[in-house]
């Protein structure tokens, strides 16, 4: 399994509607691929997800990360992956994206060599997976159009993004429950809120008769106290508050096991890797918290790669795996999902399997 050439580059790709939250918004898809070929004429593909106003990482930096470590790894065998992708921690240490995109590609060629399925590194058969559904932060008749659209199309579990304007989220809820009665709700604030105003919100909520499985990321990630706060009041009420951007490492998965300082974590391979991701997922679970697994705005190679992980270790609870429907072209198509967000990854043969165009 020698590497004989990999090629790095930025794509740009269509949305079909800016996807907005709290902190910012993509307008477009701009990401960078890794496309690794072996000597034995196997490839493989890895994708970087930049999400500058969430992480701080730039596509510039990551593509140059990526080229310098392309460099390097011309004539390296991956036959242990493990030991070949460990060497790039520390260079990839403030660049997630870019570690995902190394680890995408190498275990892509690697279980393609083999002929087997990405999900056979995770576990013994995979779990089916169905994905919610994102209602992104706009008008109320974006909301209520898109709950309508989404419902129709068999979506039983909508993420509500919340966090720029309390009182107009508070409305866009309450119309996304009118519109869309019967679906199972989860609120994902990404750092809008202080725990007083969070709690505040959910309260209100309630008022209204709607009680939300999950929150998502109340406060801002460094506010440990304020996640802490959240939790602990809500506890009785069965809500389970999930740690996003304030656990991007194994370190952090450490402290909020701790601290108890949630009951929920969002694994994304864009903050980890696929294989700190892993770790992550393992050590929440034996301290008994609930999983989600997410992305950034990534095309269907990486939710694709993001799938495979979630159905192989089959302990993730909520999946948020979405944005390849807020993409336009290929891009936008895996294999082994479905309109109504379903994924059977039974049906994979070798590696992801998503082939770039």
């Amino acid at each position: 399994m020698i590497i004989e050439h990999m090629d790095v580059n930025i794509v740009e790709a269509p949305l079909s509607t800016p996807f907005r939250i709290a902190t910012g918004q993509h307008n477009t898809l701009k990401n960078v691929f890794v496309s690794l070929t072996l000597k034995s004429g196997v490839k493989g593909w890895g994708e970087a997800a930049v999400a500058t106003h969430i992480t701080g990482e730039t596509v510039e930096k990551t593509f140059s990360n990526l080229k310098e470590a392309a460099a390097v790894s011309l004539g390296e065998d991956i036959s242990d992956h493990r030991s070949f992708l460990g060497a790039f921690r520390e260079k990839f240490a403030e660049n997630h994206a870019g570690l995902a995109a190394l680890e995408m590609a190498v275990l892509d060629a690697w279980t393609r060599t083999l002929k087997i399925p990405l999900w056979k590194l995770f576990g013994n058969s995979p779990v089916p997976l169905r994905s919610d559904i994102t209602i992104v932060i706009g008008s109320l008749q974006e909301a209520e159009t898109s709950a309508l659209a989404y419902s129709r199309r068999g979506f039983k579990t909508f993420k509500v993004k919340v966090g720029q304007d309390h009182d107009l989220d508070l409305a866009r809820v309450l119309a996304v429950r009118k519109a869309a009665p019967r679906v199972n709700m989860v609120i994902d604030a990404n750092q809008g809120f202080t725990a007083s105003g969070m709690l505040k919100f959910l309260k209100e909520l309630k008022k209204n008769k709607v009680v939300p499985l999950l929150v998502e990321q109340p406060v801002p990630k460094n506010d440990w106290d304020g996640l802490k706060c959240v939790t602990r009041a809500v506890h009785k009420s069965g809500i389970l508050v999930c740690a996003d951007e304030s656990v991007g490492s194994l370190a952090d998965t450490v402290r909020a096991v701790r601290e108890r300082a949630v009951t929920a974590i969002n694994v994304k391979t864009m903050k980890s890797g696929l294989l700190e991701g892993e770790a992550i997922a393992r050590l929440a679970r034996a301290a008994g918290m609930e999983l989600m697994i997410g992305a950034m705005m990534e095309s269907a190679l990486a939710v694709t790669a993001s799938a495979h992980m979630a159905a192989g270790l089959g302990c993730f609870k909520y999946i948020d795996l979405d944005t390849t429907y807020f993409l336009k072209g290929p891009l936008a198509k895996s294999p082994y999902l479905d309109e109504k967000g379903c994924f059977d990854l039974s049906r994979a043969r070798a590696g992801i399997g998503v082939v770039l165009p």
